[in-house]
C-alpha cells in the first residue's frame, strides 16, 4: 500500500466574463479571499519517495487542473496537483490569436524548453488597465509548435484561477508557479494537454 494523504488541491469558484477588467490579484489578497469562499476539492496525493526526473504533468481542460505524476514501483501515482485557467475560446489551437490553448496528441506530449524569470514582464489584455505585471515569477515555456505558449503565474487576474480567461497559456496561481518551478519543473519534462471533453487516461484511474 502506497503511503498518501489528503491534500488540498485547489479551488472552485464562479467567474464571470474574462476578468480583464478586476484590479485583484496583482497581491496575495485576492489569492487568499477566493479561497476563502471556494468550495475547496481533495484529492489524494502521494507523499512517498519517487525519481524527479521521470515526472510529467497532466492538463486536463474539462477538470481544470494540472497534475504532476510520477512512476512508483509498477504504479503512476499523482505527486502535485493545482488549479488552472485555460484559453477562452474552447478546442484545439490551430493558429496564434486565436485564443486556444493546444492539445497534445496520444503518445506525443509536449515538453518543457525553457524556464524563465518573469516578475518583471507585462502584457496589455486590451481591456483599458494598459501593460500591467501578468506572469508571476516564472514563465514555462513548452514546445507545442506553437509560439509563446507555456504555464505561468497570474498577476494581476488570479481571481481567473481556475477557469477560462487565458489568451492560450496556462494561467496558475502566483504561489502555484512558485511551487511548480522549485519543486517540479524541469527542461524536457512532458506534458500531456488533454482535449477538452478528455476523461481519466488509463493511469489516472484508481484501482
Amino acid at each position: 500500500m502506497k503511503k498518501a494523504i489528503f491534500f488540498l488541491a485547489g479551488t472552485v469558484l464562479l467567474v464571470a466574463g474574462c476578468g480583464s477588467n478586476s484590479t485583484k490579484g496583482s497581491s496575495g489578497d485576492s489569492s487568499a479571499d477566493s479561497t476563502k469562499a471556494a468550495v475547496e476539492q481533495y484529492k489524494d496525493i502521494y507523499v512517498g519517495a519517487f525519481d524527479k526526473t521521470k515526472t510529467f504533468i497532466v492538463i486536463s481542460k474539462k477538470d481544470l487542473r494540472l497534475t504532476v505524476y510520477a512512476p512508483v514501483d509498477s504504479d503512476t501515482v499523482p505527486v502535485a496537483q493545482f488549479p488552472v485557467c485555460l484559453s477562452r475560446n474552447k478546442g484545439q489551437k490551430e493558429k496564434e490569436g486565436d485564443m486556444r490553448t493546444p492539445e497534445s496528441e496520444p503518445g506525443a506530449p509536449f515538453t518543457i524548453e525553457q524556464i524563465q524569470p518573469a516578475s518583471d514582464w507585462t502584457h496589455d489584455f486590451g481591456d483599458g488597465r494598459g501593460a500591467i505585471l501578468a506572469y508571476g515569477d516564472w514563465f514555462i515555456r513548452l514546445k507545442t509548435g506553437h509560439k509563446g505558449i507555456g504555464i505561468h503565474g497570474s498577476t494581476g487576474n488570479e481571481n481567473t484561477v481556475p477557469g477560462r480567461d487565458s489568451e492560450g497559456c496556462i494561467r496558475m496561481r502566483d504561489v502555484d508557479i512558485v511551487t511548480l518551478k522549485e519543486q517540479y519543473a524541469r527542461l524536457g519534462m512532458p506534458v500531456i494537454i488533454k482535449k477538452e471533453e478528455q476523461g481519466l487516461k488509463s493511469f489516472e484511474i484508481k484501482r
